[in-house]
């Protein structure tokens, strides 16, 4: 992986351009940053050659605002390959060039308004093969932590290669940011059977976390990281991610993310989704 693909947002001061171009620089890596331009022109009084023409136009406009943006942020000598393309949907576009050799993709998180619609961050969860960084703020403060989720529980062999993963990756940037990492596992107790009072909330808890203990330890000694990292919560899984990332000062999540598709991707987001939905944090989320 030898490239970071940048989305540029609209707004003037859009985070993930500055994020994308500070990881870019700490990790050697290559940048492309893509734009994206839109409007409906068919209802212009104009032939195929005046269309051309406000078509070239708003893609001119919108190739001199990231230009301007990157001539702040790197200097007017700045060789940042940039690609403007006309599209109303741009997921599609994104993910088929992510497919490549990328990193990451970065790209301004923008939350969808209601739980049937599904936005361009969805899409890029779900089927976007290299992992996505969507940035929720400019600037980190100062004592700011990564923190990474993974799921002990999971028993398919491809959901725990992905704990693995998320935790080397959540790894890399603590060091490479030179900040604190911790590795949060959340026990989710059945609800129904806790209503029921068929279990103890607090028991079932308290010994699902002891019978965990040696996949925990196999995980931190596969990954080289102490189990003093290691931290696991009874609750929400969502809730709990966003309060402990909360409590710990972290503007970074590191998660693993199972992509759906179909009108089930849409009304039943997966933990990933759910927790974004709360988060006020930057997310990296990787895939199997």
């Amino acid at each position: 992986m030898s490239k970071i693909l940048i989305v540029a947002g609209l707004e003037d001061k859009c985070a993930a351009t500055s994020r994308g171009l500070q990881l870019a620089e700490l990790m050697d890596l290559q940048v492309e940053v893509v734009a994206f331009a839109y409007a409906n022109l068919k209802r212009l009084k104009l032939d195929k050659s005046g269309i051309a023409d406000v078509k070239q136009r708003l893609l001119n406009q919108r190739r001199q605002a990231v230009d301007a943006q990157l001539e702040r942020l790197v200097g007017p000598e700045h060789r940042v390959k940039v690609s403007v393309i006309w599209s109303e949907n741009v997921h599609p576009w994104i993910i088929k060039r992510a497919a490549g050799d990328y990193a990451a993709v970065i790209k301004g998180r923008h939350p969808s308004e209601s739980m049937g619609y599904t936005s361009t961050d969805w899409h890029l969860l779900r089927e976007c093969k290299a992992p996505v960084l969507l940035v929720s703020r400019q600037k980190w403060k100062k004592g700011s932590a990564i923190m990474a989720t993974i799921d002990l529980e999971a028993t398919a062999k491809a959901k725990q290669s992905l704990n693995a993963d998320v935790i080397t990756t959540a790894r890399h940037y603590a060091e490479m940011l030179q900040v604190d990492l911790s590795v949060l596992c959340v026990i989710d107790v059945p609800t129904l059977l806790v209503d029921f009072d068929l279990i103890d909330a607090r028991t079932y808890a308290n010994e699902r976390m002891k019978e965990l203990q040696p996949a925990l330890a196999a995980l931190a000694k596969k990954t080289g990281l102490p189990v003093s990292k290691f931290k696991l919560k009874r609750g929400p899984v969502a809730k709990t991610i966003v309060s402990e990332a909360a409590d710990s000062k972290a503007q970074l999540v590191v998660m693993g993310t199972v992509g759906r598709r179909g009108v089930r991707a849409q009304l039943l987001g997966n933990t990933a989704e759910e927790a974004l939905q709360l988060l006020k944090t930057d997310t990296l989320t990787l895939k199997p």
